[in-house]
């Protein structure tokens, strides 16, 4: 039965810039996939309180981290890594911004590589290329894919909703379809993203900035359903409950898959 999953976070990715970006994948994905144009994330929508949110599933205000400088939990919670360590799942990470390495403890992951955005060029290829490597390898339940140029070369260098913005989600896509393609029998796929953006920023409460779009393909979804009221607190309940573990009790979100 399928129990592992891989997520997949655009960073910066707009629902009308998915849908712009003019690549042929995305609607067969969208008929394989449950999905929601319309979700939203949190304030201050900015990379790592969002990325932490998503992880450990309650706001910035109460994880603590509200800017993209890592606080240390006061009262700690479990996040997705360290919920399934806990009843031996095996969990890995690749990433291209190397603040993101506080989402996890350390301890919680059997292997993680980050490539930075600032070195490589067409860091999302390389950074997929590592994760397929591994997948196809080791098998891990879960696999967090972080896809950095979106909003590093598109958005901030460029603007949001230009050519170049829409070209790194294009490319981005193919990345999660090469994903899907390979082990999208095995696995439930994820792809989402942090935050929104507007000119060459993010970070306020506009809709630009806070609305997301998820998709969810998996046999524990139904395809072509558009969801309704979800929040990227939803994100890491549901990566629980698909591999079979319980939620942490402090966690505000609830899962969006389809019961057994």
């Amino acid at each position: 039965m399928e129990n592992k999953v891989i997520l997949i976070s655009i960073d910066g990715m707009r629902p009308d810039g998915l849908m712009g970006c003019g690549n042929p994948y995305i609607q067969k994905l969208l008929s394989e996939s449950s999905y929601t144009l319309s979700a939203s994330t949190v304030f201050p929508s900015v990379t790592l309180p969002c990325h932490m949110s998503m992880f450990h599933s309650v706001r910035p205000e109460r994880h603590g981290t509200t800017t993209n400088t890592y606080m240390p939990q006061v009262r700690p919670i479990a996040g997705i890594f360290e919920a399934l360590k806990q009843y031996g799942k095996t969990c890995c990470m690749y990433y291209g911004w190397e603040p993101l390495r506080n989402i996890g403890r350390p301890g919680s992951l059997v292997t993680s590589r980050y490539i930075s955005a600032y070195s490589e060029a067409h860091v999302d290829g390389l950074l997929t290329d590592a994760a397929f490597e591994y997948i196809s390898a080791k098998k891990p339940d879960f696999c967090f894919l972080y896809l950095v140029d979106t909003d590093e070369i598109g958005g901030h260098d460029n603007g949001w909703m230009t050519d170049a913005y829409l070209g790194c989600i294009s490319y981005a896509i193919d990345c999660a379809k090469r994903m899907i393609e390979a082990f999208g029998d095995e696995y439930t796929v994820i792809i989402t993203a942090d935050h929104g953006g507007h000119d060459r920023s993010h970070g306020t409460d506009s809709p630009e900035d806070m609305t997301i779009p998820m998709i969810f393909r998996g046999k524990r979804f139904t395809p072509a359903r558009e969801l309704d009221g979800v929040s990227i607190l939803d994100i890491a309940p549901t990566v629980a409950d698909i591999i079979g573990v319980p939620p942490a009790r402090e966690w505000e979100g609830r899962s969006l898959a389809n019961k057994e």
